[in-house]
């Protein structure tokens, strides 16, 4: 049975290696959310995990099973929507619903909580699998792209160069 709650500082080291699991690194290649084929590096860092978690605007939700912290999902105040981001599962539980249950909860935040009436994310536009799995929870290509920030050390090293963000909403 998972439970959720809002982050605190004491929290930041944990979140930070389940964030990197879930996305950098050999380990991470246990899931099917890995970005381990175009990007090295670090996914965040423990100065950004600590800001977001002090943000007036932004909460991070941690899911757990027990007392094994298990998934989180980033959320952040924006005009006229929530967005939505850094949803990560351990990879040896993603495609147990864990994910699915994170995304359920945020929207449950942002429409309760945070009263927006819709979500907003990006995704690296070559993840075509997980693209798809936000379509499917009822997520749509807006048309819109953004660029991948090559200059931050934070978002990783590229192993390409054309990485971009397409834009997917819904309304809640």
């Amino acid at each position: 049975m998972l439970s959720f709650r809002r982050a605190t500082l004491d929290d930041v080291p944990a979140l930070h290696a389940l964030v990197e699991s879930a996305y950098r690194g050999e380990v991470s290649r246990a899931g099917w959310t890995t970005e381990a084929d175009f990007l090295d590096g670090q996914r965040t860092d423990v100065d950004e995990l600590s800001a977001l978690v002090r943000g007036p605007s932004t909460r991070l939700l941690l899911a757990h099973e027990g007392d094994r912290l298990v998934g989180c999902v980033l959320l952040r105040e924006e005009p006229g929507c929530a967005y939505l981001g850094m949803l990560s599962v351990r990879p040896e539980l993603q495609a147990a619903g864990v994910g699915r249950a994170l995304l359920d909860e945020a929207e449950r935040v942002a429409r309760a909580d945070l009263r927006k009436p819709e979500m907003r994310m990006r995704v690296i536009s070559l993840r075509d699998s997980l693209i798809a799995w936000y379509e499917r929870r009822g997520y749509a290509r807006s048309g819109e792209r953004e660029p991948f920030p090559y200059d931050d050390p934070r978002s990783g090293k590229p192993k390409r160069d054309d990485l971009e963000f397409v834009v997917l909403r819904k309304s809640l």
